[in-house]
């Protein structure tokens, strides 16, 4: 039973075995990864990478076993499941985004989705050793690096500027020269257009000193469009 399962590692044909071996593996190099964006909050979580990972391993695995069983096609070519396999993992990606209404959150979470596709596809040919050191990589970016980014920002904190606009406003180059002119890091920005009340809601994630005084900023920001009203949130929460 070892000697198969070792000799389906190292097999150059693929076979049943090899093949269940590679979904498997793929299944927890999915898991593994998915397991860290579900522990962030992130709606595309354990089940959705796992499921991610092994779709692009089986596409793969077909890719391989077509022209390995069918020997007389002439127009096969094994690399058009592949190519297939990144242009659904785009649409993918972009639902990862859309679904933040404007809010660029997705776009660690769409990355994320895309090269899980691709260390799945790198399991399905046999590159075992580069599919794990992928993996493993990617949970060094996802954690060490966020660390170092935190760190980096110490003496700084997030905060959130909630803003009413009346009506509907198609710029907000306004409001970044005001955070540009007091020296404010916008991070990221939420846009919400209430179309039954006629209002704009408009949130900014900034990054400013500790115990940062606003009231000049608030006075700066109010003076750009029709704004409405303006409040501050202590916590980093565009929604």
């Amino acid at each position: 039973m070892w000697q198969d399962f070792i000799d389906c590692i190292n097999a150059r044909e693929l076979s049943t075995l090899c093949a269940i071996f590679r979904l498997l593996l793929a299944l927890l190099l999915g898991s593994a990864i998915g397991l860290e964006r579900k522990r962030k909050g992130q709606a595309a979580g354990l089940r959705t990478f796992a499921l991610i990972s092994m779709g692009a391993c089986l596409a793969m695995i077909l890719s391989i076993y077509v022209p390995q069983e069918y020997l007389g096609l002439k127009n096969g070519d094994p690399g058009r499941i592949a190519a297939q396999v990144i242009t659904g993992i785009g649409f993918l990606g972009a639902g990862a985004i859309i679904q933040m209404k404007g809010s660029v959150r997705g776009l660690t979470t769409a990355a994320g989705i895309w090269i899980i596709a691709t260390i799945g596809m790198a399991v399905g040919v046999g590159m075992y050793i580069v599919a794990i050191a992928a993996t493993l990589l990617v949970l060094a970016i996802l954690s060490v690096l966020e660390m170092i980014e935190y760190r980096i920002s110490l003496g700084h904190e997030a905060r959130t500027i909630r803003l009413r606009i009346s009506g509907i406003i198609h710029s907000i180059d306004g409001y970044r020269e005001v955070l540009s002119r007091h020296h404010i890091h916008l991070s990221r920005v939420y846009v919400d257009f209430e179309y039954d009340a006629d209002y704009t809601r408009l949130n900014l994630l900034v990054i400013v000193p500790d115990r940062y005084d606003f009231m000049t900023v608030f006075h700066d920001l109010s003076r750009v469009n029709s704004t409405i009203s303006i409040s501050l949130s202590n916590q980093a929460d565009l929604s």
